[in-house]
C-alpha cells in the first residue's frame, strides 16, 4: 500500500535537482545497502539529477558493494533534498552537513524516538530499512528503474539486518520483496561468499571468545574485547563487533552483549536478545535501536558493570513472568 509519506517522498524527489543521501555512523549492511540501492535507483530513473551518497565513514565488510561519493561543497547541500535512511536519531547521522539541506526526509525502521525531518516515514515492524527501499521501488516501479547493482545492494541490507530472514520481524512481505529483487538477477552465491567467508584469524578469535566469554547468574552472556585482543587477531572494527553473534545460541541465555573497546577510550556496546526487550536499556546508555537488537556506548568499567547488572535484572524478571522461553 502506498502511504501518504511515500507519496510525499516521491514528490520531493521530483522537486529537487540535487539529492544528498545519508545514513548512520559506523554503518552496517542495512545502512550501506539501503542508501546505495536508493542512490542507484534514482540515478537510473532521473539521469538529469545530481544524486550523491555523502557520508564521513564506511564499512569495510561491505566494501564489495563499491564506494561512496567524495565530499561536496556547501552550495550542493544548500540546494539539495536530504534523505536520511536507517538512522533513528539525528546525532547518529554520519555527515553533519545534512543540516544545510532545505528539506529533509527520514526513512527508518527503528523505534521513532526522534521524528526529525520534514517528511518522516517510519515503519518499526519492517525487518530493515532496505526492505522499505524495496517497498518504495515496488510501489513506484511503473516509473522507477532498477538494475542488478541496486537490487544487490538492497538485498544485502535485507539479508544482513534480518539474520538471513530468521528474525521475527521478517514477514511474508519481506520475502515477497526479496523475491522481486532476486528476479532482477542478484547472484546470491557470490553475495553470501562475500558476506560470510572469514579469514583464518577470525576463526582463531572465535575460539578465543568461547574461552573468554562470561555469563551472569540469570543467563546474560557477555564479552569484553579490548584493544589488545583486536590487535592480536588483526580485527577490523566490524570483525570485533561481530563477536556478539558468537554467543547467540547459548541455552537459557536470552541476552548476550559484546563490549568493544574503541580507539577513543569509549566502549561500543552490542546488545542482542531473544524475546526480551533490550532497547530501553540501550537508551539509558547513550544508545537505542530495536527491541531485541540495540547499540549503546559506555565510558567506564563502572558503567559497563551497571549495564550488565540491568540486563541481568531484566532477564531475571522475564524468566519469572513468562513461560515457553526455552
Amino acid at each position: 500500500m502506498i502511504t501518504e509519506q511515500m507519496k510525499s517522498i516521491l514528490e520531493a524527489i521530483k522537486e529537487y535537482k540535487n539529492i544528498a543521501i545519508f545514513r548512520h555512523k559506523r554503518p552496517d549492511g542495512d545502512a550501506v545497502g539501503s542508501t546505495k540501492g536508493l542512490c542507484e535507483i534514482l540515478r537510473l530513473t532521473y539521469p538529469e539529477k545530481d544524486v550523491r551518497l555523502l557520508n564521513c565513514d564506511y564499512a569495510e565488510y561491505t566494501s564489495f558493494l563499491g564506494g561512496e561519493d567524495s565530499e561536496a561543497d556547501d552550495e550542493f547541500y544548500k540546494n539539495a533534498l536530504g534523505i536520511v535512511i536507517d538512522t533513528g536519531t539525528s546525532d547518529r547521522i554520519s555527515n553533519p552537513k545534512y543540516k544545510l539541506c532545505p528539506k529533509l526526509v527520514k526513512i527508518d525502521h527503528h523505534i521513532n524516538v526522534e521524528p526529525y525531518g520534514d517528511i518522516v516515514w517510519v515503519e518499526e515492524h519492517r525487518s530493515s530499512a532496505s526492505e522499505m527501499i524495496a517497498e518504495l521501488y515496488h510501489s513506484f516501479s511503473d516509473e522507477w528503474k532498477i538494475n542488478v547493482t541496486a537490487a544487490t545492494c538492497i538485498y544485502t541490507g535485507m539479508v544482513t539486518d534480518s539474520g538471513r530472514f530468521r528474525f521475527s520481524s521478517v514477514s511474508g512481505d519481506t520475502l515477497r520483496l526479496a523475491g522481486m529483487l532476486l528476479d532482477v538477477g542478484v547472484d546470491t552465491e557470490v553475495l553470501f561468499a562475500r558476506l560470510y567467508m572469514k579469514g583464518f584469524n577470525t576463526f582463531k578469535f572465535q575460539s578465543y571468545v568461547y574461552k573468554k566469554m562470561k555469563i551472569t547468574e540469570n543467563g546474560v552472556a557477555y564479552l569484553y574485547v579490548d584493544k589488545g585482543m583486536q590487535k592480536k587477531f588483526a580485527l577490523s572494527s566490524e570483525e570485533a563487533s561481530a563477536c556478539v553473534s558468537y554467543m547467540d545460541s547459548i541455552k537459557d541465555s536470552l541476552i548476550w552483549i559484546a563490549f568493544i573497546e574503541g580507539s577513543d577510550k569509549t566502549v561500543r556496546v552490542r546488545l542482542r536478545s531473544r524475546f526480551v526487550t533490550v532497547n530501553e536499556i540501550a537508551q539509558r546508555y547513550h544508545g537505542g535501536g530495536h527491541a531485541c537488537a540495540s547499540g549503546a556506548t559506555v565510558y567506564s568499567k563502572k558503567e559497563m558493570k551497571a549495564l550488565i547488572a540491568e540486563a541481568d535484572k531484566a532477564l531475571k524478571e522475564y524468566k519469572e513472568t513468562h513461560e515457553g522461553w526455552l
